[in-house]
């Protein structure tokens, strides 16, 4: 699906942004639609509109105490795979970095797992991207010294390795820079201004009608790819990166309940790695096309986030809020012409 729209851009956080992606329309999303008779029933009962009720996580919809919000930006090498504490996080987003390699971003607030990692270095991306957060804490391995004060002056708690060397410690297992893992306490130990979790935009309610039968789908960058396949059995979609399928060390195979795949622009920044590379920046404020995978079904969708500061909602074609299946929700940030993503 390829979707047209504008972006409303924060001063403070987009003054970075230089010049158009060059790599549009290398990668995008594809993948195997079994046209078979759906996994699981429909239901014709209509979705909620509402925010979660209380002492329910606004980020999975599940039942759970939630606490100060903790953000982790994860390596996604092949070296430093299979993941740890990954499995615990209520949110895992997936953005695009230097030579169309993939990192993640791992959000947590419903559960802390003892263990997170390999921790590697923040983007410009993630400033608005947490924005939203409405002030959560980032946990990072470091950052180019130029993008320090963007991070410094950014409305989070910033965390790198350099601040808080009590919240890391290196592991024996693997060589540098695949090595370093986050001690989910002791980073919120030290950011005790971290925020609380918020409403983010999502809503959850029983399967939408409609939609359209999937039992897979991948989502291509230039250097990674992701496979997500449904699991009648789990109720969940099983990832795959790279081909292989994808676990945390510490909970077993990941098993997200809700894919989004949302389209964005994705343009160079004016920051580049130690190689020369230049590092792309992910839009994530203004709004465009999105899929989403739900109950072995795929849902054409619109996303919106008009300011920095707002959630990002997700709607049907028409405007009617498209729910999620409670749980873990895994959201794929992918350029706005990506082909073959249309269920």
């Amino acid at each position: 699906m390829t979707g047209e729209h504008g972006i409303r851009r924060p001063g403070r956080v987009l003054t970075a942004l230089i010049c158009a992606l060059t790599a549009a329309g290398l990668y995008g999303c594809s993948g195997t639609d079994r046209r078979e008779p759906a996994p699981t029933p429909t239901p014709t009962s209509p979705a909620p509109t509402s925010p979660v009720p209380a002492g329910h996580s606004p980020f999975t919809g599940l039942p759970a105490r939630t606490g100060p919000v903790l953000a982790v930006k994860i390596d996604n090498a092949a070296a430093a795979r299979p993941h740890t504490g990954l499995g615990a996080a209520d949110l895992v987003y997936v953005e695009q970095v230097e030579g169309g390699a993939t990192r993640i971003m791992a959000v947590y607030s419903s559960r802390l797992p003892d263990r997170v990692g390999p921790v590697r270095s923040a983007r410009e991306s993630d400033i608005e991207l947490l924005a939203q957060f409405d002030h959560p804490a980032l946990a990072y391995s470091g950052s180019q010294t130029a993008l320090k004060p963007l991070l410094e002056a950014a409305p989070l708690e910033a965390l790198p390795q350099a601040t808080a060397p009590g919240a890391y410690v290196r592991g024996d297992t693997r060589p540098a820079p695949h090595n370093l893992y986050l001690l989910p306490a002791r980073a919120l130990a030290a950011a005790p201004d971290a925020g609380p979790a918020k409403d983010i935009g999502f809503r959850f309610g029983p399967t939408p009608g409609g939609g359209t039968p999937v039992n897979e789908r991948t989502v291509r960058y230039p250097a990674a790819r992701y496979t997500f396949t449904w699991s009648a059995p789990d109720r969940a979609w099983r990832v795959a990166m790279d081909g292989a399928p994808a676990r945390s060390t510490d909970s077993g195979p990941l098993k997200p309940s809700t894919i989004v795949i949302q389209h964005v622009d994705i343009r160079a920044s004016r920051f580049h790695d130690f190689l020369g590379s230049v590092s792309p920046y992910t839009v994530s404020v203004g709004g465009g096309t999105a899929l989403v995978l739900r109950d072995g079904r795929a849902y054409e969708a619109r996303w919106s986030r008009p300011a920095a500061a707002s959630g990002t909602t997700f709607t049907t074609p028409t405007g009617t809020p498209l729910t999620f299946a409670a749980g873990q929700i895994w959201v794929l940030l992918a350029p706005e012409n990506a082909p073959g993503s249309a269920p």
